[in-house]
C-alpha cells in the first residue's frame, strides 16, 4: 500500500493531487448545495395571502392557452387576476381569450399589435403585463406551462414570509419517451439543484420564468430589464441576478407549487433554446460565474484526472474507487432531488448525462461565439 502512494512519479503525483482536489470540490457542491434542496423545510410561512397578478406572455399560443390557461384561472386562491399579454399573435389567441373571459371574471388581457418597423422580445411584453397588473405581488409563468395543482398560487403566497420580495419555484418538463427527453429533464433538474440550493444557502443568482414570483415595486424600482433589454434572454435569470439577495429571496418547494411544461421534441430546437439561454451567463455577477464555472470545471477535471492516471499507469483499482465513490454520492443526492420534484425515469442515465452535458454546453458556447463573430464581420 505504501508503494502505491509514496513511490510515485512526478506525473502520478500531479495527477493524484488534481484528482483529489477535484473530488473534494465536487463533494462540497453535492453535500453543501445540492443536498440542501431535498432536506430543506421552510422556517416560517406567511399568515396572510396577498392578492396576486399572474402574468403570461403569449405569441401564437392559442392551442396551449386553451389547454393550460383554465388550470391557472381555477386556482384555489382568495384574490387573484390573470393577465395574458397577446404579443403579436396571428392565430386564434384573441378569439380564445374573448371566449374565456365570458367564463372567468379574473381573466384580463392586453394586446401588442405587430409593427414591421419595430421589433421586440418577451421583455417588452412582460413589462406591459406588469404595468397592467392591479396587484403588488406578481407571478410569472409561460403559455405552455400548467400548475401541478390548484394550490400553486397558495403555496407561492405562503412563501412570502417576513421581508421576502422574491420567490423562486420549480418548473419541470413533461415526461415523454426517448433519450432527448431524459436529457432535457436531467438538465432541468440539475439546474434547479444549483439555483435553488444556492438560494437556500443565501446565494440566489437566478430563477426560471416558468415559475417565478416577485413584487411589482421591486421590478420598477430596479428599472426592470433596462440593463439587459437588448439581450433576447434574461427576463428571468438576469433580473434575479441583479435584484435577489439572501435576505429578500425565498424558495417554494412544495409539490403543489411546481409547474410542468412541454419539452422540445428535437435536438435542434432544444439546442436553439439552450444557446439562447447561455447568452445570459456572461452577464452574471462575478461571484456567481465562479460558483457555476468551478463546478463544471472540477467535474471535467475529475474525469480528466482519472484518464490521465490510467495513462501514466497508476493503480486502476484505486481509480475505480474514486470514480465509484463520487458516483454513489451523486446518485444518492440526485435520487433525493428526483423524489422531491416528482421526477422519474432518468436516474440510471445520470452518470452519462453528468459527463456529456458539459461537452454539449461547450459546443453551444463555441457556436454562440462563432455566430457573434460572423454578425460582427457582416
Amino acid at each position: 500500500m505504501q508503494d502505491i502512494f509514496f513511490n510515485l512519479t512526478t506525473a502520478q503525483w500531479i495527477g493524484l493531487s488534481v484528482l483529489t482536489v477535484a473530488l473534494l470540490v465536487q463533494l462540497i457542491y453535492y453535500l453543501f448545495i445540492y443536498l440542501k434542496v431535498p432536506v430543506w423545510e421552510p422556517n416560517e410561512v406567511s399568515e396572510s395571502l396577498e392578492p396576486i397578478s399572474v402574468i403570461i406572455c403569449a405569441r401564437n399560443e392559442a392551442e396551449n392557452l386553451a389547454i393550460h390557461l383554465p388550470k391557472v384561472l381555477e386556482q384555489d386562491y382568495p384574490d387573484f387576476e390573470v393577465i395574458v399579454v397577446n404579443d403579436c399573435s396571428g392565430d386564434d389567441t384573441e378569439m380564445l381569450l374573448a371566449e374565456l373571459k365570458l367564463k372567468y371574471r379574473n381573466l384580463r388581457s392586453t394586446t401588442i399589435e405587430q409593427d414591421n418597423k419595430f421589433s421586440h422580445g418577451k421583455k417588452l411584453a412582460l413589462t406591459i403585463g406588469m404595468k397592467a397588473a392591479k396587484y403588488e405581488r406578481l407571478v410569472l409563468t409561460d403559455a405552455d406551462c400548467y400548475p401541478a395543482s390548484d394550490q400553486w398560487l397558495k403555496e407561492i403566497g405562503k412563501s412570502y414570509s417576513h421581508k421576502k420580495l422574491i420567490v423562486l419555484g420549480y418548473g419541470g418538463y413533461l415526461t415523454k419517451p426517448g433519450f432527448l427527453n431524459k436529457l432535457i429533464r436531467f438538465d432541468t433538474l440539475f439546474i434547479a439543484m444549483q439555483y435553488l440550493g444556492s438560494a437556500i444557502i443565501k446565494r440566489p443568482y437566478m430563477g426560471v420564468g416558468r415559475n417565478l414570483s416577485y413584487n411589482k415595486s421591486l421590478f420598477f424600482g430596479g428599472k426592470g430589464f433596462s440593463s439587459h433589454y437588448k439581450l433576447k434572454s434574461g427576463d428571468d435569470d438576469l433580473f434575479i441576478n441583479e435584484n435577489a439577495t439572501g435576505a429578500n429571496t425565498a424558495v417554494c418547494l412544495a409539490k403543489e407549487s411546481f409547474t410542468r411544461s412541454i419539452p422540445q421534441s428535437s435536438f435542434s430546437l432544444w439546442a436553439q433554446q439552450k444557446k439562447r439561454h447561455l447568452t445570459t451567463a456572461p452577464h452574471y455577477k462575478v461571484g456567481d460565474k465562479w460558483l457555476l464555472g468551478l463546478e463544471t470545471f472540477t467535474r471535467m477535471l475529475f474525469y480528466a484526472g482519472i484518464i490521465f492516471l490510467l495513462i501514466v499507469k497508476w493503480n486502476p483499482w484505486i481509480l475505480l474507487g474514486f470514480f465509484v465513490f463520487r458516483m454513489l454520492v451523486q446518485l444518492t443526492i440526485l435520487k433525493l432531488n428526483m423524489n422531491k420534484f416528482d421526477e422519474k425515469g432518468f436516474w440510471l442515465w445520470s452518470p452519462i448525462f453528468d459527463l456529456i452535458l458539459p461537452m454539449i454546453y461547450l459546443f453551444f458556447i463555441i457556436s454562440n461565439s462563432l455566430n457573434r463573430q460572423r454578425n460582427t464581420w457582416n
